[in-house]
């Protein structure tokens, strides 16, 4: 018997899945003058720091499931396994989620897998992918409008040079990180 979730239902949180789930794929018809770029060729950017052998899901998919889960209200990784296994058909097509070979069903990666591909992933990259997908995303000839500069020293936390990890973060006027750096 499934426990009762916090998490919106998948289906439900239909803002943030049509959304991705239009900008997924290799490319979207754009407003006049062509394709905007899916997600998931972005995504293919990121090293896969994982061994070739076992491996049933690929680094692109998981992630792209992590970024919908996440944008749809997920806040831990039991939350994101619960909305990728409730995701609807056309978000799992896009993001490349495998088939089963005989059934055809769907084959969603698990809570333990989400949590090994993301935990030796390189952040930095993941960063650098997102922010060239948002950018390119953006709209042509629009420019930045603004451009917000924010700081902040973490307290507590050091460098293994013992000097305090200092975070920065810029962010366009329409909200999105344009870069983030330690």
């Amino acid at each position: 018997m499934r426990a009762q979730s916090a998490m919106p239902d998948a289906a439900a949180s239909s803002a943030a899945a049509d959304v991705l789930s239009a900008r997924l794929g290799d490319g979207v018809p754009a407003a006049p003058g062509g394709l905007l770029p899916g997600l998931r060729s972005f995504l293919a950017g990121v090293p896969d720091h994982r061994r070739a052998q076992g491996r049933r899901h690929g680094l692109a998919s998981i992630l792209g499931l992590a970024c919908a889960a996440v944008a749809a209200g997920s806040k831990s990784l039991a939350a994101i396994a619960e909305w990728a296994a409730d995701a609807p058909e056309a978000v799992l097509a896009g993001l490349g989620v495998r088939r089963d070979p005989c059934g055809g069903a769907w084959v969603v990666p698990c809570e333990t897998t989400i949590r090994r591909a993301l935990s030796g992933m390189d952040a930095g990259a993941l960063d650098e992918r997102l922010a060239a997908w948002l950018a390119a995303c953006a709209v042509p000839g629009a420019g930045l409008a603004g451009l917000a500069v924010d700081g902040k020293t973490l307290r507590g936390a050091i460098c293994p040079d013992g000097r305090a990890v200092h975070l920065l973060a810029a962010m366009t006027a329409a909200g999105a990180v344009a870069a983030q750096r330690d």
